[in-house]
């Protein structure tokens, strides 16, 4: 009987440890809180809302290590903690929205999951006049979840039971096809990766500024561009400072491309190119395909805009010259949404659904939220190294019908044989993908009056852990308990990659 319950022990000390950091990183935003006092809706309601989940969250880690024992953990037990993990941290995420600005719950564990997720989607508006506190928090909880909210507390703690036990964490949360490490030691590897992160949030924060971006904005928005989770404290989202009347609106949209594109790429690769092995830019079959996976949907959304809307013609002035204008306006939209959508991060300076894209580009759109970043990125969706692999895949099994049976045919990317069971794997995470969608669009369809393709697209956002989708943030925000619910566990299940949060319902798993 001691034994049978050794793994609910050693998952519930580690959700305690797990708590007692989460605690102390809840009372980041009072510095907001105390510096805004009295202006931008800082006052005793915002106080209060972090400072109560903060002591809830060291009442809890106390209660729990006094009530379990540090142990060993499986993989299986590591994937039911981490689950659990991000069930119980975005469960007290959400108190800083139903205390600070008085929002039912509901909504606001939807708030911190799609936060925490690096999704994005919002059942919040009116963000303009919202508390910078809640607004900081927002950015927070993507920036957090964006290399994985284990990872960071991994560092710190380094708990689990050794280095198996560590190991099998990490594994649970980054459930992923190998792709090398920067350094011999996962921790340092870890480290590694992390101080990377902080850099480019630096970079990033002081190019806004130099920009004439608000600090306060430059902070947020780096924040949640890098970790792809595409909150903004706009309501306009990045379209705000075109609206506002910016004088460099342009170069802010670039500049926030580029960091998209920072999170989207493996860090891995990163860090090869900080050592000056600048072939990693091109010497994998990842990083190809996520390059001609950028150019082919740029390409085909900028042809399919030109050739509808009729733009060509404003190509050329009056006089017969060519009107550079038009066609950096059309290429910096495209570029923008494009690597919006593929990172999953989820910025807009236009609607997805507005006039601007065409039929085409709207069903690209849902093919690249299911696709998303790659292996190693913050980027949410099915992963670039993954499509690669079922091509392969394909071409394999098509091989195989054209030469004698006995003939040897292993998949091989990258040089390296990929054994069956990762094939396997693939495919049957490929299913999961594809069933969830089914059920999730199903659900959206039944108990909502929106059409297929707005229930459908709702889905595709929540799985594949990016903001936008073919209907409005009121029509988010009014949408059936149900389908909420839903949506919170498809994106749970995106970010996790499915497996850990099904392992949940397993009996067995938990013994």
């Amino acid at each position: 009987m001691r034994n049978k319950y050794q793994r609910v022990n050693s998952i519930f000390y580690f959700l305690g440890n797990l708590l007692g950091i989460f605690g102390l990183i809840l009372l980041f935003p009072l510095i907001l809180v105390f510096f805004y006092w009295g202006r931008n809706g800082e006052n005793s309601a915002t106080f209060y809302a972090f400072l109560i989940p903060s002591l809830i969250s060291f009442a809890g880690c106390f209660l729990i290590r006094r009530l379990f024992k540090r142990g060993p953990l499986t993989l299986a037990g590591s994937m039911i903690m981490c689950a659990l993990a991000w069930l119980l941290v975005s469960a007290l995420g959400a108190l800083p929205f139903v205390l600070g600005i008085g929002s039912n719950y509901l909504n606001a564990y939807f708030e911190a999951m799609s936060g925490f997720t690096t999704t994005g989607i919002t059942v919040y508006s009116g963000l303009d006049s919202m508390p910078y506190s809640i607004l900081f928090w927002r950015s927070l909880t993507q920036w957090l979840g964006g290399l994985g909210i284990l990872s960071f507390f991994l560092i710190i703690i380094f708990g689990g039971g050794g280095k198996g036990g560590f190991h099998h964490i990490f594994s649970a949360e980054s459930h992923k096809i190998s792709s090398g490490r920067a350094a011999p030691s996962l921790l340092n590897t870890l480290k590694i990766l992390w101080v990377i992160y902080l850099s480019f949030t630096f970079f990033s924060i002081a190019i806004l500024i130099l920009e004439k971006m608000p600090v306060f904005d430059s902070v947020c928005h780096s924040l949640t561009a890098l970790s792809t989770g595409g909150f903004s404290p706009h309501d306009a989202s990045i379209g705000y400072y075109k609206l506002s009347g910016h004088p460099h609106y342009k170069l802010i949209e670039y500049t926030l491309t580029f960091i998209m594109m920072l999170g989207g790429i493996n860090f891995l690769i990163h860090y090869r190119v900080f050592k000056r092995d600048f072939k990693a830019l091109w010497d994998n079959i990842e990083i190809r395909y996520w390059w001609g996976l950028l150019f082919v949907f740029s390409f085909v959304i900028i042809v399919e805009h030109f050739y509808k809307s009729g733009a060509l013609g404003g190509l050329f002035a009056g006089d017969g010259s060519f009107n550079i204008r038009v066609l950096e306006e059309v290429f910096r939209k495209s570029i923008f949404q494009v690597m919006s959508i593929l990172t999953t991060t989820g910025f807009g300076t236009e609607d997805i659904g507005s006039k601007f894209f065409g039929a085409v580009a709207k069903q690209l759109f849902l093919v690249m939220m299911v696709i998303g970043g790659c292996v190693g990125s913050t980027g949410g969706g099915f992963k670039v190294l993954r499509v690669a692999v079922l091509n392969r895949l394909l071409f394999r099994e098509l091989f195989r019908l054209r030469v004698p049976g006995r003939a040897s045919s292993p998949l091989v990317i990258d040089k390296q044989i990929v054994p069956d069971d990762e094939a396997h794997r693939i495919a049957g995470l490929f299913f999961g993908w594809i069933l969830l969608l089914i059920i999730g669009g199903t659900i959206t369809a039944f108990f909502t009056e929106l059409g297929a393709w707005k229930s459908f697209s709702g889905m595709f956002s929540a799985l594949g852990n990016i903001g936008p989708c073919y209907f409005s943030v009121e029509e988010m925000i009014k949408l059936n308990p149900v389908v909420k619910i839903t949506y919170i566990f498809g994106m749970l299940a995106g970010r996790l990659e499915i497996l850990p949060v099904l392992l949940l319902f397993s009996r067995r798993a938990w013994r």
